[in-house]
């Protein structure tokens, strides 16, 4: 099977957003684990692009994780290795360097899955560091992270899947995923909740009660990190001052245009620009 050209880009959750928000005119810096070969290519591919790190060396190497796109179909097959396990040890260097790196930030974002070794609650202590700092946490993730997260924080963004996930309920109609999310700010376990529902739009749930914000309409292309780029656009959003709504809008709009670029590329500036003013003609639903 021979393929055309491939392209290597960094990539996670964390570091997916920090690149986001840099290509939107914000200063974001990527805290993350990195060993072997692949840990030291994701830092000469951050170092070349001059997004600011703060890294956590560990013995495994990092996890190499691939996209196939089949042109003649226009089908894409994505391959997600599973990562090194990390040790107590590093786990604590982490929530160090997070602490280290924020001296001078109002947002953290907490993105992808937890790795190998990781308890189910550690996103519990990164909620405590970020509350105690005065930082409004962002979080986006899923499966035990996800379902054991308890400390509340500023932002949740689950698809469908994780709210189900994080309620044990089926959620199956608009309304009740709508009600579910409406619970968990009424809990005060976060300010607000933005279910990603993929062509479907979003749900902004806050105390001002729900949004239905529908998908900004873009030719299909690849979706890796879409979702990361919708929190990214979040958060650039209200870095600028922008209300709630418009900032969601805006992520909504930098989701969108990842799927303008190929592969695993960042998204670019003037087409989220451009999708986000196409929401005047787009109305919301309260």
């Amino acid at each position: 099977m021979r393929c055309s050209k491939s392209r290597y880009d960094p990539g996670g959750g964390g570091i997916n957003v920090a690149r986001v928000a840099q290509a939107l005119g914000e200063k974001a810096c990527a805290v993350f684990p990195a060993g072997g070969l692949t840990g030291g290519q994701i830092i000469g591919l951050l170092a070349e692009a001059s997004i600011p790190m703060a890294v956590v060396a560990i013995e495994g190497p990092t996890r190499e994780s691939f996209t196939v796109n089949e042109t003649e179909t226009g089908n894409q097959y994505r391959f997600v290795l599973p990562g090194p396990s990390l040790t107590e040890s590093a786990q604590r260097q982490c929530l160090t360097r997070l602490s280290e790196a924020t001296s001078d930030g109002s947002f953290v974002v907490a993105s992808g899955s937890l790795p190998p070794g990781v308890p189910p609650g550690f996103l519990n202590e990164v909620a405590r560091l970020c509350s105690l700092r005065g930082l409004r946490l962002v979080v986006d993730t899923s499966g035990a992270g996800l379902s054991n997260l308890s400390e509340p924080v500023y932002l949740l963004k689950p698809s469908v899947r994780e709210l189900r996930e994080f309620t044990g309920l089926p959620l199956d109609s608009d309304d009740e995923q709508a009600a579910a999310a409406e619970d968990i700010v009424m809990q005060g376990r976060a300010e607000i909740v933005v279910v990603s529902k993929a062509a479907a739009g979003v749900l902004l749930v806050s105390a001002d009660g729900v949004v239905r914000i529908p998908a900004v309409p873009v030719p299909p292309g690849s979706g890796v990190g879409a979702g990361d780029a919708l929190v990214a656009g979040i958060v650039v959003g209200l870095t600028q001052g922008l209300p709630v709504v418009e900032a969601v809008r805006y992520g909504m709009a930098a989701g969108a245009a990842m799927l303008l670029t190929p592969g695993t590329e960042v998204c670019k500036k003037p087409d989220v620009e451009r999708l986000y003013r196409s929401f005047s003609a787009v109305s919301a639903e309260v």
